[in-house]
């Protein structure tokens, strides 16, 4: 059922509501995480068994030999495809990338900031309903321009222990050394406390499903972790301008990735809108080849369409729903857009569908779900990298601040930091 509401109806709340860490999801991790801590390899296996299918023997086998990865038997457009993506991807990585900097201080030192990049960081790439062979490049691509030297990538196989060749080659492009066939919770832990087989890394990034995401949560502090990505959410603000069909179709392109708890949520300035676009988006549904999967968004409600008085008004809804992408479909996009203030990314114009930037615009696809984009930002390259302050004070510099330096370990009954400064002048 596809429902049309006012805003300020409580049910646009209710369909704000969506926890990041269902309870299911957070036992089951907790179980599988602790028996790879404690087991390792064996616990891997074991995992890797019982939930994706795939009954390694040995250890040796969850690993894929990267110097054997080649694109023989891939179509030549996938290709190109994937080297394009590559490309601007890296292209709008490196150009991302924060610069060193440093102020002088005010008696002739300097200040600032450099950065260094990780030594080993993990990506997890979903593979349940769908080789994602972009998230591949938009992540590992990240941190190759970042300069980490071990790139570890985890994701499901197949039964028979196959993983999809475009998404393999896509991981070798964009710079993964190291691959495993292993998916879930479980990969999840192999890389945070490290195998046999498989060192520790020390950030792991990337999306998945809830259970994914809450045993991401739970290695916080083994490891690093990138942000909160679950399950793929779409807004998109139109004021009638743009063709209630392309609407339809963007609201839909985040509703087939498969987990069922995907949410869309259109807003637009009139009821007549609202009517052609929820007419477009049941009409356009039976048509797709994964309509189960999307039917089954529709029938838990996972498709909203609210009716707000003005664009302001539906900037403001918008905003309060958090969106991993916000697409904004209205006149003067690119000055709405400046009212923005919680979306993971933002596409502005009716000639920018959020699969642009699911696929090729340049910009990570990895980005905050759950409501989490009025906290997290997307996946970025210095996401990869350390950052360093530096102080180089003068002696003028030290002699400046020394009284502030003691007033504070006075306060603060340290007298030993104190000293430190005093004891240089004696």
């Amino acid at each position: 059922m596809i429902s049309i509401v006012r805003a300020g109806d409580a049910r646009v709340a209710r369909f704000n509501a969506r926890p990041a860490f269902p309870e299911e999801a957070e036992r089951a991790a907790a179980a599988v995480l602790a028996d790879v801590r404690r087991n390792g390899d064996r616990a891997v296996m074991r995992a890797v068994a019982r939930f994706e299918g795939f009954k390694a023997g040995s250890p040796s086998r969850l690993r894929v030999d990267v110097e054997g990865i080649g694109s023989g038997g891939i179509d030549g457009a996938v290709l190109a495809a994937v080297k394009d993506a590559h490309r601007r991807v890296a292209r709008f990585s490196k150009a991302s990338l924060r610069k060193k900097w440093s102020i002088k201080t005010p008696r002739g030192g300097t200040a600032g900031e450099f950065f260094s990049p990780m030594d080993r960081v993990g990506v997890y790439i979903p593979g349940g309903t769908a080789p994602l062979a972009s998230t591949a490049v938009m992540t590992v691509t990240l941190a190759k321009t970042a300069g980490v030297r071990e790139i570890v990538a985890c994701t499901p196989a197949g039964k028979d222990g196959a993983v999809n060749p475009v998404l393999l080659y896509a991981l070798k492009l964009a710079g993964a050394t190291e691959i495993y066939r292993v998916g879930g919770i479980q990969a999840i832990g192999m890389m945070a406390f490290g195998t046999g087989t498989c060192r520790k890394v020390q950030k792991i990034a990337g999306p998945g499903n809830a259970f994914v995401t809450a045993a991401k949560r739970q290695v916080y502090g083994y490891v690093a972790i990138d942000q909160v990505a679950g399950p793929s959410e779409i807004a998109v603000l139109t004021d009638g301008s743009v063709d209630p069909r392309w609407i339809a179709a963007d609201l839909l392109s985040q509703a087939e990735h498969g987990s069922g708890l995907e949410k869309s949520l259109c807003v637009c300035t009139s009821a007549k809108q609202a009517e052609a676009i929820r007419s477009e988006v049941l009409r356009q549904a039976r048509t797709l080849s994964r309509r189960g999967l999307v039917n089954r968004v529709i029938d838990r409600g996972g498709i909203l369409i609210v009716v707000a008085p003005s664009v302001a008004a539906g900037l403001g809804v918008v905003n309060d729903f958090a969106p991993e992408h916000f697409e904004i479909m209205t006149k003067n996009a690119t000055r709405v857009m400046k009212g923005v203030t919680s979306a993971g990314a933002v596409f502005a114009g009716a000639w920018t569908p959020e699969s642009a930037g699911d696929f090729v615009a340049g910009p990570s696809h990895v980005l905050p779900t759950g409501g989490a984009a009025n906290m997290f930002n997307g996946l970025t390259p210095d996401d990869f990298r350390r950052r360093h302050s530096f102080v180089v004070f003068t002696r003028a510099d030290l002699a400046e601040t020394r009284p502030a330096i003691e007033a504070f370990a006075a306060v603060e009954g340290l007298d030993g930091h104190g000293r430190a400064a005093s004891i240089r002048f004696e």
